[in-house]
């Protein structure tokens, strides 16, 4: 079976990288690349939607394939916990599939799972993430889905939050502060720093350029076409 495939965001930089992947694999093929003002109505006839786009316009995706009964990928930063919520019981009794993934990178997936182990054993944890001077979010969907997998892995136990209030003190995301750096010269940098009594661990992830999201858009892709409901993060897809 070949999986069509319609891209939503096909001029950006992880738009570009779909395309080149679908081309090259002989299970998929494209259906359609579109930007961010086409008309969604290109997409039906798809068996998977990928959608890397921004915010706002991902709401417009999610909610067209949800009507139509279609498979989404969603690779769009943004996405919250409240959103997610509100989209998993839209998908209740539907035939339709939303994936979202904030980072299809294996490493980052790795380090964010780590993460949130080592947190239940430290009370003072913050994130340091940095992206290329382009990125318009922040902080970052990566550093948003780090910090609400902590609160969830430690219980809801709270974490120390010297400072709060101070204008350089971070945005604080599930009760943990996120530090957003926006440089040339960066792809995308995330760090959680977690300290104890006379100790530090710092769990640091970084990619030098799109190519490192390969296999994660891949698995996500094959994934979508037999999922149901809503799915959430790389480590699911992967069923880790």
């Amino acid at each position: 079976m070949t999986i069509k495939v319609s891209v939503i965001g096909a001029t950006g930089r992880m738009g570009k990288l779909a395309l080149e992947l679908i081309d090259a694999a002989q299970d998929l093929s494209l259906h359609s690349a579109l930007d961010s003002k086409s008309e969604l109505s290109q997409t039906v006839g798809a068996d998977v939607i990928f959608d890397v786009t921004n915010l706002e316009v991902s709401k417009q995706v999610v909610a067209h394939a949800i009507s139509n009964k279609q498979k989404v990928v969603v690779g769009t930063s943004g996405w919250s916990q409240l959103h997610l919520d509100q989209i998993a019981k839209e998908l209740e009794g539907s035939n339709s599939a939303v994936v979202v993934v904030p980072n299809f990178s294996i490493g980052s997936m790795l380090a964010t799972k780590f993460a949130a182990e080592a947190a239940k054993f430290f009370d003072s944890i913050e994130i340091i993430e940095a992206h290329h001077a382009g990125k318009v979010d922040s902080p970052s969907g990566t550093a948003i889905r780090t910090a609400e997998l902590i609160s969830h892995s430690r219980d809801a136990k709270p974490i120390l939050l010297p400072g709060v209030g101070q204008a350089a003190r971070g945005q604080v995301v599930a009760g943990v502060p996120i530090h957003s750096l926006r440089l040339a010269g960066i792809a995308a940098k995330q760090e959680v720093v977690l300290g104890g009594e006379s100790e530090v661990l710092t769990i640091a992830h970084e990619t030098s350029s799109v190519k490192a999201y390969t296999t994660g858009i891949l698995a996500s892709l094959r994934f979508a076409v037999g999922a149901r409901g809503l799915t959430v993060g790389l480590q699911a897809v992967l069923g880790l």
